[in-house]
């Protein structure tokens, strides 16, 4: 295992905080629908192994929940799954 110095530590917060709350975050627009794809389609260039993963961890970063179960997701479908036209 390569130790990260300081310098490294610090690179990679920077990036983490563009992607989940900088203008990356915007690109990607977070908590809107097709999010974590937009994340695969615009980092998976920059980071082409385990996009996925770091995906999964920017989702959580921005969101405060992991991809599909963002907060008041299950109950938006269940109400969209019930919902009664007049």
């Amino acid at each position: 295992m390569v130790e990260k110095s300081p310098k490294d530590v610090e690179n990679t917060e920077r990036l983490m905080r563009y992607w989940s709350h900088g203008v990356g975050a915007a690109k990607i627009r977070w908590g809107v629908p097709g999010d974590f794809d937009r994340c695969l389609s615009h980092l998976r260039k920059y980071f082409p192994q385990d996009t996925k993963g770091l995906c999964a961890n920017l989702h959580h970063r921005a969101t405060g929940a992991w991809p599909g179960h963002a907060p008041g997701i299950e109950q938006a479908e269940f109400e969209a799954k019930h919902h009664r036209r007049k």
